[in-house]
């Protein structure tokens, strides 16, 4: 079984007739919002063939199916996004040889499953396979989405862009789209020849090893640095300077920096004895594993295979490279050597090296950049990092394990650990960022920020003012020991608040926001 994954919804344009269900053959899938029926899915997954996907593109998608066997693993479901059938499709089910001179499915033996993913059989031009020009569009998404999507993308470097409404937009395939888009932009798929086919299945993969059950580290994370990223590289001083492969770097390190998150921090790898901590020896643990899966796909799919030897190992380096600066308990060492630099005024952006250490930088900046969005986005990003905090704390409570600093939601809010990570981590990091780049997109960033502090203090403020109220009535009566008891509970609640920061070193491991 050969099959396509994390694609977007394929409508159907008619009812398929019974006698192609149960044949082999080819269900033929329109881009057209005219729809008039869809088989039942049970039966689709059911038949033995092929599915194919026409657009005006002349782009063919191909999705072949073995029989019922596979039905737990395909998982079909109806898409409810609207009152027209859809066919939903879990790609997660991958690659398997099939003897095609079989006219027989079910004698046909189990085969182990692999991951490969085959699609875009051909593409409008030969040409294409190796670069798209820039004056011939390139449709990606299904005309349901493209709409809506593509006027966001036309507005991909504003920094209020909902990367959540874009999610929902492209059925979930942000970091796809976003970073496809990108590349394509930027003119890079021409300029590296790469092979399409080989660029898609890369960037696909990439989303499929993000863990969508991480309420913070998941894709839409991944697509919100990628965008952060890109806005960062369009400032005058970067702009003028990054060359098309700093560019390609810069992009490929935002979209994996996080990859094959696990959703827990890397102190809790090391005290659980986690395979990970001990192959990278307590040392950016989950850093390093984002830069081996990161190249592993690269290699996998052989994006780079067309590059000589030295040069493709050089662009595995430089991606490790920018994603280990991601390490926030590192935060200190690369901060201090910024401000050196700033103070010293001796950045020089024709220096490589340099032009790399910015690259950092900005992809550090990009990485713990929610507090600067504006309060609708930055507070729906605060609730998601403070949720897997707090998983991660009960799953140590569940275990009998000490519970990592800020994972306890017994003593810890959304409110406190965001006020801390911004006073102890953001803030300065923000700042040194505005010295090198004084732009109005610093100066919005700042601002925001500091209204989002705010904003988090007077709910905190309200929280407290309605605790201390509910606790005089809660007491039954006012005797020298309930007195001393609500004295109690506000001193812990003051020293716990204080807790979210007391030291720029502890906040790093515990607000792992990257």
């Amino acid at each position: 079984m050969e099959v396509c994954y994390q694609l977007p919804v394929l409508p159907l344009d008619r009812p398929v007739p019974k006698h192609v269900l149960s044949r082999r053959g080819a269900i033929s899938f329109s881009s057209s919002s005219s729809l008039f029926g869809a088989p039942d899915p049970r039966q689709l997954s059911q038949r033995r063939g092929a599915i194919s996907y026409d657009s005006s593109d002349q782009t063919a998608l191909y999705i072949r199916m073995l029989d019922v066997r596979v039905r737990s693993q395909v998982g079909f479901e109806p898409e409810r996004r609207s009152s027209h059938p859809y066919l939903y499709i879990d790609f997660r089910t991958l690659h398997t040889r099939l003897d095609y001179g079989s006219t027989s499915s079910s004698s046909a033996p189990e085969r182990r499953v692999h991951r490969l993913l085959s699609f875009q059989r051909y593409l409008h031009s030969s040409r294409l396979l190796r670069g798209v020009p820039q004056q011939i569009p390139l449709h990606i998404l299904d005309e349901d989405y493209t709409g809506q999507a593509r006027c966001m993308l036309e507005k991909v470097g504003n920094w209020n862009f909902d990367i959540f409404l874009f999610d929902r937009l492209t059925n979930g395939n942000s970091l796809i789209t976003l970073t496809f888009h990108l590349l394509n932009q930027y003119g890079l798929v021409e300029l590296f020849q790469l092979d399409m086919v080989k660029l898609w299945r890369f960037l696909v993969m990439v989303q499929e090893d993000y863990h969508s059950d991480n309420p913070y580290h998941n894709a839409i994370h991944a697509a919100d640095v990628t965008q952060a990223m890109y806005c960062y590289m369009r400032e005058p001083m970067l702009a003028k300077s990054l060359t098309s492969c700093d560019i390609l770097l810069g992009l490929l390190a935002a979209a994996t920096h996080d990859l094959d998150h696990p959703g827990v921090n890397q102190p809790f790898l090391i005290k659980t004895d986690h395979y990970l901590a001990t192959l990278y020896r307590n040392t950016s643990v989950l850093e390093n594993h984002h830069w081996k899966s990161a190249v592993g796909l690269l290699r996998e799919t052989g994006l780079f295979s067309h590059l000589p030897a030295e040069d493709s190992l050089n662009m595995e380096r430089e991606l490790g490279s920018l994603i280990l600066a991601t390490d926030i308990s590192r935060q200190n060492e690369y901060l201090s050597r910024f401000r050196r630099h700033l103070d010293q005024e001796n950045l020089c952006l024709s220096n490589g090296s340099h032009r790399h250490f910015i690259l950092q930088m900005a992809l550090k900046c990009a990485d713990i950049c929610n507090p600067c969005r504006p309060w609708e986005l930055s507070k729906q990003w605060s609730e998601k990092v403070t949720e897997e905090f707090f998983q991660q704390g009960d799953i140590e409570k569940k275990h009998k394990l000490e519970v990592s600093p800020l994972c306890d939601q017994g003593i810890n809010t959304v409110g406190n650990i965001q006020i801390g990570f911004m006073t102890y981590v953001a803030e300065p990091l923000f700042a040194e960022w505005a010295r090198f780049s004084d732009t109005r997109l610093s100066q919005t960033m700042l601002g925001h920020m500091g209204l989002n502090k705010a904003s988090w203090g007077s709910l905190q403020q309200e929280q407290t003012s309605v605790s201390e109220e509910a606790e005089p009535s809660s007491a039954g009566t006012d005797t020298e020991d309930s007195t001393a008891a609500a004295a109690a509970t506000r001193r812990n609640r003051n020293t716990a608040t204080a807790a979210g920061g007391t030291s720029s070193k502890e906040i790093p491991q515990g607000s792992r926001e990257s």
